[in-house]
């Protein structure tokens, strides 16, 4: 505990010292970051008053070289500590101290290299996303955090707008995005996707090959050392008035997992920007998911439906709900954002309404505070 002190006090230090040098001298090192702390009421959860806060310091360095070329760095920490407390009964915290990304990276005008922990994310859906293989982004997040990946990746953009990615994930033995079976993590993962334009949009096929490791799981499904697995994703966009979009995806295990084998899931959506006021943006999409022990069956497959919708009441305010309505149990899941900008200082006053059996498509990190009823309040500060 006193060596995870001794690096915060020294990283904030750090962010004054090197914040206000880079700032003055335009130096290729930059160090900013983000604070964030926020507060938690909700009577259903064991412990109804949530306290925590957040440090995300980030170190970048980039290197100029030749013909637009550039070779940059980045290094960023997540320092996280949040406390629970049942009024005259008991209490409980935890702290957290892990890196968020640490990565470098040479890119030039059509070609991008990046080795290390990083982020990758894809596709066309936004709030239910069958393409998010690699990330766990809730779209309730007003941070968007998610864990990265150590990984390869390579993108190269051809002058036709159309681009190419390469990527090789190695060493992560955490579940990503729909996953429920942890990746042998000593065996390498590899996978690309190709996107390209099409009339009126865009259109991308992705692909990705791991080996599952099912020795966790307990017996809840065949134990298995390795199991290769195999997805296959296409999404498209295209916009012409509204626009509109379909994502899909196809995972295979090539071991008999039972029910658990194959995996189909489907996106569409749309979003529209209505004349009202200062302009009401709107985003619909409907998720159909299955698994079964045969490809391409969905038999008792499970729907849900979302709905986003955004206006800005000034200049610096918006206001966001977002409703998720599954159709098997019958259950509606509600999230309303009231959210203030003051140049670098961000408040968000949260509520939602939700069932207490808590059962959504969604990995963020916070889904376990979001059963029942509860109001949320949190002060970000980006430097």
């Amino acid at each position: 505990m006193r060596k995870q002190l001794f690096l915060i006090s020294l990283l904030f230090q750090m962010t004054f010292v090197v914040g206000q040098k880079s700032q003055s001298t335009n130096a290729p090192m930059l160090l900013k970051g983000q604070v964030s702390a926020w507060g938690h009421f909700n009577n259903d959860n064991p412990y109804p008053l949530y306290f925590g806060a957040r440090f995300i310091p980030q170190l970048n360095y980039n290197i100029g070289l030749d013909d637009d070329k550039l070779l940059d760095f980045e290094a960023s920490a997540n320092i996280v500590g949040d406390a629970g407390w049942r009024v005259s009964d008991s209490a409980t915290w935890h702290s957290k101290l892990s890196p968020y990304r640490l990565w470098t990276r040479y890119s030039s005008k059509q070609l991008e290299v990046r080795f290390g922990l990083q982020k990758i994310n894809f596709g066309s859906a936004t709030l239910l996303r069958p393409l998010m293989w690699f990330d766990q982004v809730d779209p309730r997040d007003p941070l968007q955090l998610t864990d990265g990946v150590y990984a390869a990746l390579g993108r190269y953009y051809f002058m036709n707008n159309a681009n190419l990615w390469v990527w090789i994930l190695y060493g992560n033995d955490n579940v990503k995005g729909w996953e429920f079976v942890h990746s042998n993590k000593s065996i390498p993962e590899y996978g690309g996707r190709f996107q390209m334009p099409v009339p009126a949009g865009e259109a991308a096929l992705s692909y990705h090959h791991r080996t599952a490791d099912s020795r966790e799981l307990l017996g809840l499904v065949p134990v298995y050392e390795r199991i290769p697995e195999d997805r296959i994703g296409v999404d498209a966009r295209f916009d012409k008035v509204v626009g509109f979009w379909f994502e899909g995806a196809w995972v295979h295990k090539a071991r008999d997992l039972g029910e658990f084998t194959n995996q189909q899931t489907i996106n569409i959506g749309l979003d529209y920007t209505f004349g009202i006021g200062n302009g009401l943006s709107m985003i619909t999409e409907h998720l159909i998911t299955a698994y079964n022990s045969k490809a391409m069956v969905f038999n008792g497959a499970a729907n849900m439906t979302a709905l986003s919708l955004n206006y800005p009441i000034g200049m610096f305010d918006s206001l966001n709900t977002i409703v998720f309505y599954s159709w098997k149990d019958q259950k509606v899941y509600n999230f309303v954002n009231w959210s203030k900008q003051y140049d670098n200082i961000a408040l968000n006053i949260m509520g939602y309404w939700n069932p207490d059996e808590y059962n959504m498509p969604l990995q963020g990190s916070a889904d376990n505070l979001f059963s029942g009823k509860g109001l949320q309040l949190m002060v970000v500060y980006n430097f």
